[in-house]
C-alpha cells in the first residue's frame, strides 16, 4: 500500500531512474543511470536504502532474476502504479514551482 506523498531527493531520482530503466532496473544499472545523469556520484548503499523504502510503501516492486548466461541473481525492480501517481504528481508540483520563474532568470 502506497503510504508516501512526497518523495525525498534521493527517492525521487531513485524513482525516476528505474522508471527510465524499466525492465533493466537494478541496483548497479540505477547508480550508473544516476551518475550519467546528475553528474555525481551516487553511492549504491544509498540507491539500495531508497529501493527498500520505495518498495516497503508499493511504489515498486522487486524480484529476483538471473539473466541468460549469467551465473548471478540480481534484485530487478519495476515502478508501480502507485510509484508512476506519485512520480506524475511531484512532477505537477514541481512545474507549478517553477511556473513564471523564467524572468527572474533572463533578469540576471
Amino acid at each position: 500500500m502506497a503510504t508516501k506523498t512526497v518523495l525525498g531527493e534521493t527517492e525521487h531520482h531513485v524513482l525516476l531512474a528505474a522508471a527510465r530503466l524499466g525492465p533493466d532496473a537494478h541496483t548497479v544499472r540505477i547508480v550508473r543511470e544516476l551518475g550519467e545523469r546528475t553528474g555525481r556520484d551516487v553511492a549504491p548503499a544509498a540507491v539500495y536504502i531508497a529501493l527498500r523504502r520505495l518498495e516497503e510503501h508499493g511504489l515498486v516492486r522487486s524480484r529476483m532474476v538471473t539473466t541468460e548466461g549469467d551465473w548471478r541473481v540480481r534484485r530487478q525492480f519495476e515502478v508501480t502504479a502507485p510509484g508512476r501517481r506519485l512520480l506524475r504528481a511531484s512532477r505537477e508540483r514541481l512545474l507549478k514551482l517553477w511556473d513564471g520563474l523564467d524572468p527572474l532568470w533572463k533578469a540576471r
